[in-house]
């Protein structure tokens, strides 16, 4: 038998790190990376869409801000970018197509801020895109409309039901996923927009300014690079995973939970503070369930928990209490996620990981499914 050694001879160690082998090394692996870089860079460019032409995010002078309508490209949230289509409401969707002011089958139509947009998730995989799936398998069929975007708060969810009204659009039923940063942006913005005289006095600032009609910055890099930015914040995710420190973070993290802490920071709420954002959440919530019942369209309400509220054993939160004493007279229905998403968190450690985007707030795919689930069973019956 052939000594194998004898075919394969062993380099001496020094010869390895030869100067010139090592050059010849570092310039083959340039030469990968920078083959890489390019065809990433060409893969970037033939995806971005529309958000070469114009932005997804648009001021609106009636409800502050919105989606721009028959948007196909991609938005970025954070450090991710992710496909985005809307209809011609404005609506996200999962293509761009006409919605027909009226329709034959059941129409639920949704509001709320970032959560329910499903910020960052693509619409296949967000809780809305799941019930318009199984609403289309139904026979008779139940068709949602998605009119969240980011930023929402009480004052615009009233403005822009009621432009929708106007417009003629028609719908069925109002179903309003309040989220816990609501009384934060009541407390602070949005007065522009607002009938109220003595919120009016506070308006500064034209609509579509503040929060920015626009706030999700395009980075060049996120832009160009999408293959290796994918690569690069998996990988991050993971060392995230690995050290726990957002998990530790949202166990001491109050910013925009505050109003539902002990101890809230005053500056976050200025100028009308904790108690004049909760009056006047509820005040333009009291001015949509009349509109809606105006109308004959009934009202639902639902809450659930962002990560902070779970990490701080937050079960019966202000923002539970609130929406629950307010619709035994104005609601169809009352809709408490807080039980549910804490079920899981209670059997779960990794409850944050697999629920909620790492190092972010918002719902992962999985916990958009898990909305989806617990909304369906409502919804759906």
């Amino acid at each position: 038998m052939t000594d194998r050694l004898s075919i394969f001879p062993a380099r001496p160690f020094k010869a390895w790190f030869a100067p010139k082998r090592v050059l010849v090394n570092v310039l083959m692996f340039l030469y990968c990376v920078g083959l890489f870089l390019g065809f990433d860079f060409l893969y970037s460019a033939f995806t971005m869409g529309q958000e070469r032409d114009h932005a997804a995010r648009i001021a609106n002078s009636i409800y502050d801000h919105g989606l721009a309508a028959n948007f196909d490209g991609y938005d970025v949230w954070g450090e991710a970018r992710y496909p985005l289509f809307t209809n011609s409401l404005g609506f996200k969707d999962g293509s761009v197509h006409e919605v027909p002011l009226k329709s034959n089958h059941r129409r639920i139509l949704l509001v709320g801020d970032s959560f329910t947009e499903a910020i960052g998730i693509p619409y296949e995989k967000t809780f809305f895109g799941l019930l318009n799936q199984a609403g289309e398998a139904r026979d008779p069929k139940v068709e949602f409309l998605d009119a969240g975007v980011a930023s929402y708060s009480p004052s615009i969810y009233y403005r822009k039901v009621k432009y929708l009204l106007d417009l003629g659009l028609q719908f069925d039923e109002v179903v309003l996923l309040s989220d816990s940063s609501d009384v934060e942006d009541e407390a602070t913005s949005y007065f522009c927009i607002d009938d109220d005289p003595q919120y009016q006095k506070f308006c500064t600032l034209p609509p579509g300014t503040y929060p920015p009609a626009s706030p999700l910055k395009h980075d060049f890099f996120i832009d160009h690079f999408v293959v290796t930015n994918r690569v690069r914040i998996t990988a991050k995710r993971w060392v995230q995973s690995m050290l726990g420190n957002r998990r530790r973070a949202i166990e001491h993290d109050h910013d925009r939970i505050g109003w539902t802490t002990p101890n809230p920071d005053p500056a976050r709420y200025e100028p009308l503070g904790v108690e004049g954002g909760i009056a006047r959440s509820v005040q333009n919530m009291t001015r949509l369930s009349d509109l809606l019942k105006s109308r004959g369209i009934p009202l639902t309400i639902v809450v659930y928990p962002w990560a902070q509220q779970i990490a701080q054993n937050d079960r019966d939160s202000r923002q539970v209490r609130i929406w629950r004493d307010f619709c035994p007279t104005r609601c169809k229905a009352f809709i408490n996620l807080f039980p549910p998403y804490f079920a899981v968190a209670d059997r779960d450690v990794d409850w944050y990981e697999h629920l909620y985007i790492l190092g972010d707030d918002h719902f992962s795919v999985a916990g958009n499914r898990m909305l989806y689930e617990e909304l369906a069973k409502r919804l759906l019956p």
